[in-house]
């Protein structure tokens, strides 16, 4: 008899194994190696596109620099990336709006110009509050449920989501006060980004900021974005990024 319940026992065990071994591969579609997005020492592996803002290398930390009279402009990586979770520091001048894209493309507009477009999780340092564009035909920009953005309202949306060149907000932070006190002023900040199938979370510091459903771009390249100036400044601005780093789960 105790040899029979030891060989239960046992076959229950490699039962449970299995089970955990069968859990663990139907994850590992979705699991990869970490991998340097950035190799600290030149821009190999990246293009710009669009304006004309300065980009380069400084004590092993990637710059983003505005120039006056350009339009927004983005470093792009080489590759395009469907599913991945891609995580950085960034640091950036107060009043400078940047962000990161993610499948994301180029199109040409009415003007000929080479334009990009796709998701943007956006780094917004700047406390004013939010004025809608008086050029949109809409009254005011919307995220993706159909809420208006409130104006009046002091911004720091740092890891919401905006459609780039397309539909505008998707998911801002106004009804996400944790995740707006999350960005340090002047300091560096961690950003985490996951894009797997329709779904894309960002976290800022480690706080939960967006999460988002959307299936309208499966892929595209990534892009680090230095906005376009709307008016004079004294000196150009800085977005500075480091430890990039990204788990590619598109399996490619």
């Amino acid at each position: 008899m105790r040899s029979k319940t030891k060989f239960i026992a046992t076959i229950l065990l490699i039962a449970v194994i299995s089970g955990c071994a069968a859990v663990q591969s139907s994850d590992s579609g979705k699991k990869a190696k970490w991998q340097a997005l950035f190799n600290g020492k030149d821009l190999k592996g990246w293009i710009r596109r669009g304006g004309k803002a300065r980009f380069f290398v400084e004590d092993g930390i990637l710059v983003g620099q505005t120039v006056p009279k350009t339009p927004s402009s983005f470093l792009c990586t080489e590759k395009h990336y469907s599913d991945f979770i891609l995580e950085l520091e960034f640091k950036v001048d107060p009043e400078l709006n940047s962000g990161v894209q993610l499948r994301s493309d180029t199109k040409l507009n009415k003007r000929g110009k080479e334009v990009v477009f796709g998701y943007q999780v956006e780094i917004d340092a700047s406390e004013k509050p939010f004025e809608p564009n008086p050029e949109k035909k809409r009254p005011a920009n919307l995220d993706k449920n159909g809420n208006p953005v409130p104006q009046g309202q002091p911004r720091l949306w740092t890891g919401g989501i905006y459609d780039e060149g397309r539909r505008g907000w998707l998911y801002s932070l106004h009804k996400n006060p944790k995740a707006r006190s999350a960005f340090k002023q002047g300091q560096w900040n961690h950003l985490r980004i996951e894009a797997i199938g329709d779904s894309i979370k960002t976290w800022v510091n480690g706080v939960p900021a967006a999460d988002l459903k959307d299936s309208m771009t499966p892929s595209g390249f990534i892009a680090l974005q230095v906005h376009r100036l709307k008016k004079p400044i004294p000196k150009p601005m800085r977005i500075r990024f480091r430890n990039f780093r990204i788990q590619d789960l598109s399996g490619d």
